[in-house]
């Protein structure tokens, strides 16, 4: 099966007057299951419909080229926030986007979705747009914007799109496909689950919860803290109402959450005539990076029941786990030995939680997601179901494969929910056949009053995996080791506790290449928390790190052992009330004396106006790792939680 039409001579060897549906995206076009825009063409063709690509308009020539289209335009900002692509944690402009032809970044305007939804309602005015994906999902209520450090209102507000698809689009779409056919439009298609839509107060439905509208949460930060909890309390597809927000002389409306796809479903979306790669325009400007980590990598699940704080899936792929069958799996794996370029390996065997392949509990089916609770954090719920039977048996059939020489899991194991399981055997043979010399874990930080912050697992938890991980690794007699990811400066964390993560990486022996500042990305807790200094769920203060300096310290304390931070780590010591840390004694994080150093060091280079040694203070390291980067699974993309991989351990650190 061919790439679909990108430009009109693509459609005139088609025989295609007219196109019934035009997509616009925010990424190059990579026509691989790992990206939205890709499974929502290929299931518009599969519909029976005609459908184009339009990648990374820059010009109206660009928006143009393929004409109106019959029915409406699709409009994504791509796999990631445009503006988390764009910036750094640091607002600093990226050279990069991996998402671009040749890794190269400016292809992307800052809003993307905005600004391309704002362009075609200009050329195209009496058109109809519909929007989606992960920057319509986490902006479709009034939201707090890092970058303009403001909250903005809904991008429905913003853009002037018709139409807002919320979260994962097949069920919605099919019967979006369906009304077009019965002769419908957009603006009669309000009844469906999943979508978000203007309309005038008059209009607003009966029995909605209603949020504090735009205006008020703009400017009132206890308003924005209690709306946030509100909309996150209402996603669910049991229990889940509609919820309504006034935006000026417009009600914004969110329909109920769409129900969840079938595993038919499921395995129906991955089995569509992908290319599986970018499209052959992009050759000569060296190609498009992304598809380097998720070519030969297979998605099984989606939805995660971990629910962090900071994380992005609870808005848009939801808490509910669903799974692809054993055979559709097993039957991309075979089509991807056969693919010519395939050398033997399977780079993931994942989705936003590797190691999920069940419902977290048996009552959610009728009763849904336990309502302002999670299922790992602070505490295993008793209702849990840890069982990683089904998710062994498939990988020892991948493994059968015959071309198949080594299966990676690198998109995430949920090591809280591992050690639930009274069978050890999926850590032995994750230890004996699924890890590259390092696996990536997440426990974030070491301080406990963080973690319940970040609604992840108390660090006890890791502790006991970092255990039983070694020891597994020693028994199949392998030397592999654990790279965990860090993030500094996160809502609840004061110098006090970096200080006691630095304490911790010092006795694990854990030396981080890179760190990451926690990104405020629209529509997470963590983000809520972050604007307003409140926590959505008891309404209590938490403290925020903002000041660059602030911000600075904590990122430094995570490379205490780098002697280019030794002063600012000193610094932070002493403010911590923490000179004990500062020494030649065994417990302690720097040398004496950074500080003073520093001085004479200056006073040096003012004698003479050249610089003495290399001190200098660390700006962190603000460089998209290739997590990051390749947007796995649509998470990372948008956490700020990205620590790469360490070049080699420092180490044993055997727990």
């Amino acid at each position: 099966m061919p790439f679909l039409p990108v430009s009109r001579q693509d459609m005139e060897e088609r025989g295609i007057e007219q196109l019934d549906f035009i997509c616009f995206t925010g990424d190059a076009y990579i026509d691989h299951p790992t990206f939205g825009i890709a499974i929502i063409s290929r299931m518009i063709e599969a519909a029976g419909f005609t459908v184009g690509i339009i990648a990374q308009p820059l010009c109206d020539a660009d928006y143009m080229k393929l004409g109106r289209p019959k029915y409406c335009f699709m409009v994504t900002g791509g796999n990631i926030d445009s503006m988390v692509s764009n910036y750094t944690v640091a607002l600093k402009k990226r050279n990069d986007d991996a998402y671009s032809p040749g890794g190269r970044g400016g292809r992307r305007p800052d809003r993307a979705l905005t600004v391309y939804c704002q362009n075609l309602k200009r050329l195209y005015p009496d058109v109809e747009i519909s929007i989606g994906g992960l920057e319509a999902s986490l902006r479709r209520f009034a939201h707090y914007d890092y970058w303009s450090d403001s909250v903005m209102p809904s991008v429905l507000v913003s853009s002037g799109a018709d139409y807002l698809m919320y979260g994962m689009g097949e069920v919605t779409l099919t019967q979006m496909l369906n009304n077009f056919k019965a002769g419908l439009h957009l603006k009669d298609m309000h009844d469906l689950r999943g979508i978000c839509y203007l309309t005038e107060p008059e209009n607003t439905p009966i029995g909605a919860v209603q949020c504090d509208s735009f205006e008020i949460v703009r400017d009132n930060k206890k308003a924005y803290a209690k709306s946030c909890r509100k909309q996150y309390d209402e996603q669910d597809e049991v229990y889940g109402r509609t919820i309504v927000q006034r935006h000026g002389d417009k009600m914004l409306v969110q329909n109920p959450p769409q129900r969840s796809v079938t595993q038919a479903e499921f395995d129906y979306t991955y089995e569509l005539p992908y290319m599986r790669m970018y499209h052959p325009m992009y050759e000569k400007e060296g190609g498009v990076p992304a598809i380097q980590e998720v070519e030969f990598s297979i998605t099984h699940n989606r939805g995660c029941f971990g629910f962090c704080n900071f994380c992005s899936i609870a808005l848009h792929q939801g808490r509910r786990v669903q799974t692809r069958s054993e055979d559709s799996v097993y039957e991309e794996a075979v089509r991807l030995s056969e693919n010519p370029r395939f050398k033997g390996y399977i780079h993931d065997v994942g989705g936003p939680t590797a190691n999920f392949r069940h419902p977290s509990c048996e009552k959610q089916e009728k009763y849904g997601m336990c309502k302002g609770k999670k299922c790992l954090a602070p505490t295993p719920c008793k209702n849990l179901i840890a069982d990683h039977s089904d998710y062994i048996h498939l990988l020892r059939r991948l493994r059968s494969i015959k071309k198949v020489k080594k299966i990676f899991i690198r998109s995430g194991i949920r090591f809280d929910y591992m050690l639930q399981d009274k069978n050890n055997d999926f850590l032995d043979e994750l230890v004996q056949y699924h890890v590259s010399g390092q696996l990536k874990v997440a426990p974030e930080h070491a301080s406990n009053k963080v973690l319940d912050k970040m609604g992840k697992p108390h660090i006890e938890v890791y502790e006991e995996f970092e255990k039983r991980f070694y020891a597994a690794t020693k028994k199949c007699g392998k030397e592999q080791y654990l790279v965990p990811y860090l993030m500094s400066s996160h809502p609840g964390c004061t110098l006090e506790e970096a200080v006691e993560l630095a304490v911790f990486l010092k006795k694990h022996n854990i030396r981080p290449e890179q760190v990451q500042d926690f990104y405020p990305t629209p529509g997470t807790i963590s983000t809520a928390m972050f604007w307003t200094g409140l926590d959505p769920y008891t309404m209590e203060p938490v403290f925020v790190p903002r000041t660059p300096e602030e911000k600075r310290m904590q990122r430094a304390l995570l490379q205490y052992f780098k002697p280019e931070n030794h002063d600012i780590v000193e610094k932070a010591l002493i403010m911590a009330h923490r000179r004990d840390l500062i020494g030649t004694g065994r417990e302690c994080l720097i040398p004496p004396g950074a500080l003073s150093r520093n001085s004479q060091q200056g006073k040096a280079q003012g004698r003479n106006g050249r610089p003495v040694g290399n001190s200098r203070p660390n700006q962190g390291n603000t460089k998209r790792s290739g997590r990051e980067a390749a947007g796995r699974n649509e998470r990372g993309s948008v956490n700020g939680r990205r620590a790469a991989p360490q070049k080699k351990p420092a180490g044993k650190h055997r727990g």
